[in-house]
């Protein structure tokens, strides 16, 4: 039997209004052959951990460039623990300070990337490290 297609969210939390690379990863994603589901703009953390549940997503990547991501992604990580979800990994991009990495790591993220890394090197990232939920 073939395995499930990997389902993935992308999410933009907070009131960062810029979506394009947001946009842009999900494009690459949705032709590297996964289901993709796009949360839009301005979204809560609440809101992104029960689209993901709704949607049996099996990760989670969240785009931010308003500075709010020690806040905002640990967050998620945080409901998803709460809702019985923590199967459901989470990564994130955007502007991130290298310094900010460790503890968004020890929060849960389980990896973070910055500008300028290549949509090929994040789908790659996605198919070696995330496999289908049961």
């Amino acid at each position: 039997m073939a395995e499930r297609t990997l389902r993935i969210l992308v999410g933009k939390p907070g009131l960062d209004g810029h979506d394009r690379g947001a946009k842009i990863i999900a494009r690459a994603f949705r032709d590297a052959g996964f289901e993709v589901i796009y949360t839009g703009l301005h979204q809560t953390p609440e809101q992104i951990v029960s689209a993901a549940i709704q949607e049996d997503v099996d990760c989670v990547g969240l785009s931010i460039l308003s500075g709010a991501h020690n806040t905002l992604l640990p967050k998620v990580t945080q409901l998803l623990r709460e809702k019985g979800a923590d199967d459901i990994k989470v990564f994130g991009g955007g502007v991130i300070p290298e310094e900010d990495i460790p503890g968004l790591k020890a929060a849960g993220i389980c990896e973070v990337f910055t500008p300028g890394t290549s949509t090929e090197y994040i789908v790659d990232w996605v198919k070696n490290n995330v496999q289908p939920r049961a």
